[in-house]
């Protein structure tokens, strides 16, 4: 009987999380983890094409009530079979939402001005900043009420998994203006590369010539409906 009384009384002391999944809840800045990765012109200077270094790695999104965005990934990827050839992606984009409250799905669709950074030590340019043009589709979407920690976002994939929650930061979303923040007719740095269609953090490409060093590039990259690589 002792031991019963127990159980129910641990099960009375797990805290409930209740969704409560709502289009109107979505405006404001969510951030994973720490909060360490911001949206926002704490995150980067388009402008300038640069991006500010946070304190640890992260993922933040910001939506408007009139339908804009902006998202800001700092991210590592590991390498399974090169343990120290890690690469590391700085990513940031802007531009409009659709929410289907049918789905509880959200499109973002960018601007065209979005861009990343991708180092890796092991690759023969080691570090260059491309444009990121991607439409990143996500089929399912859910807010849940934290007894703790407040309202937490949850992003899934195309399979179903959840990204890496995210928690509220901001009711007054953080973010760079929305309209295009930089012209993108024109390539900064010098050297060129050939990159194929990718999305956040993939490093397939090759160099235009060998012996090239690549400070900075820009790549337009084709429109397509797609999930990140990693969130």
């Amino acid at each position: 009987m002792f031991g019963l009384s127990l159980v129910v009384a641990l099960l009375l002391s797990v805290p409930t999380f209740a969704q409560v999944t709502n289009a109107n809840l979505l405006p404001g800045t969510w951030s994973t983890g720490s909060g360490a990765v911001l949206t926002g012109p704490g995150f980067c200077t388009p402008e300038n094409t640069t991006f500010n270094y946070p304190q640890n790695t992260g993922v933040s999104v910001s939506f408007t009530t009139d339908g804009y965005y902006e998202l800001a990934r700092y991210r590592f990827k590991s390498n399974a079979t090169k343990h120290k050839c890690i690469t590391g992606v700085l990513n940031w984009h802007h531009g409009t939402y659709v929410v289907d409250q049918t789905a509880d799905s959200i499109t973002l669709n960018p601007f065209g001005d979005g861009y990343q950074q991708i180092q890796n030590v092991c690759e023969a340019v080691t570090n260059f900043i491309e444009n990121y043009n991607q439409t990143e589709f996500y089929p399912l979407y859910q807010i849940f009420q934290d007894p703790t920690d407040g309202y937490k976002l949850h992003l899934f994939d195309s399979t179903g998994a959840p990204y890496a929650p995210m928690f509220y930061k901001s009711a007054t979303p953080i973010m760079n203006p929305t309209k295009s923040l930089r012209n993108i007719s024109s390539p900064v740095g010098t050297g060129s590369v050939k990159v194929q269609k990718r999305n956040a953090g993939d490093t397939t490409y090759s160099p235009a010539s060998a012996g090239l060093t690549v400070l900075a590039l820009i790549v337009t990259l084709a429109g397509g409906v797609a999930g990140p690589l990693f969130l």
